[in-house]
C-alpha cells in the first residue's frame, strides 16, 4: 500500500532526500510527465487504487512540468521512472511493466 504525494517544488524532493539519507527509511519517488499517455494512465491507476489512503509507505510524485530539474538527480530519461530509495541505496525501473508491478496496480 502507498501513500501519494504529489510534490510541487524541487526544494521540497530535495528536503526529502536528504531526510532519507539521515533515517533511511524506504520512499520511492516517480517521475512522471502529463504528456506522456503512460505516465498518466499509471497515475490515473495509481489514484483510483491509492488516491484516499492515509497510511502506506510514501510514494512522491515528481512532474515534468513542475519539476524540471528534479529529474537529472537520478538521471531520468524514460518515462514513467521510478526510483526507490532504501537501506541499501537506489533502485531506479524505468520498464512500464515492472514500474506497474513495483506499484501493485496490474
Amino acid at each position: 500500500m502507498f501513500k501519494l504525494n504529489f510534490l510541487k517544488k524541487e526544494n521540497d524532493l530535495n528536503k526529502i532526500i536528504k531526510q532519507q539519507k539521515k533515517d533511511r527509511y524506504p520512499i520511492n519517488i516517480l517521475f512522471v510527465s502529463l504528456w506522456d499517455r503512460h505516465s498518466r494512465a499509471l497515475v490515473e491507476k495509481l489514484e483510483e487504487k491509492y488516491g484516499d489512503k492515509e497510511r502506506g509507505q510514501p510514494l512522491y510524485v515528481v512532474d515534468s512540468f513542475r519539476m524540471p530539474h528534479s529529474f537529472v538527480i537520478y538521471n531520468t530519461t524514460k518515462l514513467p521512472h521510478l526510483v526507490r530509495l532504501t537501506k541499501r541505496g537506489a533502485v531506479s525501473e524505468d520498464y512500464l511493466s515492472m514500474v506497474e508491478q513495483a506499484l501493485k496496480v496490474i
